[in-house]
């Protein structure tokens, strides 16, 4: 049995960063919750109100594709290939681009994370997932609750995204992959649940 946990997803982490601390306001009801640990707000006086209202225009479309990469596995054919390119060619930055997947950055750049806040905030949440990791596998949530993923597992669950945010929150966002808040998964009683929405 081959399950991935990918407890930091840096494409969507970057994703629900933006959301709140450029205080987006959004219009999409398939979002996951606001994020435990609150960004400090970023009080850039040179956003405008246009790019503010463009940004949370396309923040749930990028988000969606960028949930959708989370979801698949990664062919390792694509590194093999990616060996045998050269350096800055256009075929090395097509294949990277299908490894890492969509983000914000795309389309916007990188002005959104000009500030220490995202700094503060990334390290932060690193801090807080080495605090919180097992040091025994048997203390592992999928040891912990084994049975319910096992019946997942032949379902064709075989990734787990967790994300930052509060609350209990689960979705399918893939034939094989769940995204979940770390919250979920945390608690054995939520985390079955989970589980259980993939049979």
């Amino acid at each position: 049995m081959l399950l991935t946990v990918e407890d930091r997803p840096h494409a969507l982490l970057e994703m629900l960063w933006i959301r709140e601390a450029h205080a987006l306001q959004l219009q999409d009801e398939d979002l996951p919750p606001l994020l435990l640990n609150t960004p400090a707000p970023v009080q850039d006086a040179a956003l405008s109100t246009d790019t503010r209202d463009e940004w949370a225009s396309a923040w749930p479309r990028i988000w969606h594709a960028v949930v959708a990469h989370a979801g698949r596995d990664i062919d390792s054919r694509l590194f093999v290939e990616l060996q045998a390119t050269a350096n800055g060619s256009s075929e090395r930055a097509s294949l990277l681009h299908r490894i890492v997947g969509p983000s914000w950055r795309d389309e916007f750049g990188d002005s959104a994370f000009e500030n220490d806040s995202y700094s503060a905030w990334s390290q932060v949440g690193m801090d807080a997932q080495l605090a919180a990791m097992s040091t025994r596998i048997e203390d592992s949530p999928e040891r912990r609750d084994l049975p319910p993923l096992i019946s997942a597992w032949h379902a064709g669950l075989t990734k787990i995204v967790t994300i930052p945010c509060s609350g209990e929150f689960t979705h399918r966002i893939s034939d094989n992959a769940l995204l979940m808040t770390d919250g979920t998964r945390a608690n054995s009683d939520s985390y079955r649940r989970a589980l259980n929405t993939f049979n």
